[in-house]
């Protein structure tokens, strides 16, 4: 496996960024970007598919800004910079990454994240579906709401990446890969006996459906028994990520 390092300098978060990337063969065709870079090398088995370029993107003193739904606020004002995040991927990282690999022929790419790094993810690959092709959300931080649980709160109205998915498009071809362990959380707002980020992410795979993608075609979910929002949990499920044909095709 090679590996390198590097440093951007953005433009758009006002601060150096870490990358790091990773690669098998000698001419991948698929990147898979990663936030929460920083915890990735821990997680990737000892063999990479060879098809595949793997930048993970190490985050910042300001995660809980950057990371979110781009130009939606939560209800406690988390992600104001999502929006620059987003330009800083588009018009930063991807620029850079073509200009430091010119032999890789990148023909398909792939955005995953952790928690908060796999909503901030899945918005981008959901806004931008000419770029991105397949979204991975481990653990992901979907219960992302405009409003604070209470007696006005609604699951239907207020969480803000399925109202997303709901008023969006479908994108043919593209795919996404959901994780989740059973001993994610404790919290049940509901009180269905299941975990909120099941629950959460459950809702956001049958949105998906609604618009027109296929279970275990298009849409790809994993539960893992006793799994924990943990590197632990991550680990296993990056195996099954990588797994997917998405990467195991040119």
């Amino acid at each position: 496996m090679q590996t390198s390092r590097h440093n951007i300098p953005s433009e758009y978060l006002q601060r150096q960024v870490s990358l790091e990337a990773w690669w098998e063969g000698a001419t991948p065709s698929i990147l898979l970007l990663v936030n929460d870079g920083q915890e990735l090398g821990a997680l990737l088995p000892p063999d990479l598919p060879a098809s595949v370029l793997i930048v993970g993107i190490y985050a910042g003193g300001q995660r809980r800004a950057e990371y979110g739904t781009a130009g939606v606020l939560d209800y406690m004002g988390q992600g104001a910079l999502a929006e620059n995040y987003t330009r800083f991927i588009l018009r930063e990282v991807l620029p850079y990454l073509q200009q430091q690999y010119p032999g890789m022929q990148i023909r398909q790419r792939a955005f995953a994240g952790f928690s908060l790094g796999g909503l901030s993810a899945l918005d981008i690959a959901w806004r931008y579906p000419d770029l991105f092709q397949l979204a991975g959300v481990f653990s992901g931080s979907l219960w992302w709401r405009s409003k604070p649980l209470g007696s006005d709160y609604q699951d239907d109205k207020d969480r803000i990446m399925h109202q997303l998915i709901r008023q969006g498009a479908y994108h043919p071809g593209q795919q996404f890969f959901f994780e989740c362990g059973t001993d994610d959380e404790t919290a049940d707002r509901n009180q269905n006996g299941i975990i909120d980020s099941i629950d959460d992410t459950l809702d956001l795979v049958k949105e998906l459906e609604l618009k027109g993608y296929k279970r275990n075609e298009d849409v790809f979910y994993v539960e893992i028994e006793k799994g924990r929002h943990d590197a632990t949990t991550w680990k296993i499920a990056m195996d099954l990520f990588l797994g997917l044909p998405f990467f195991h095709h040119d």
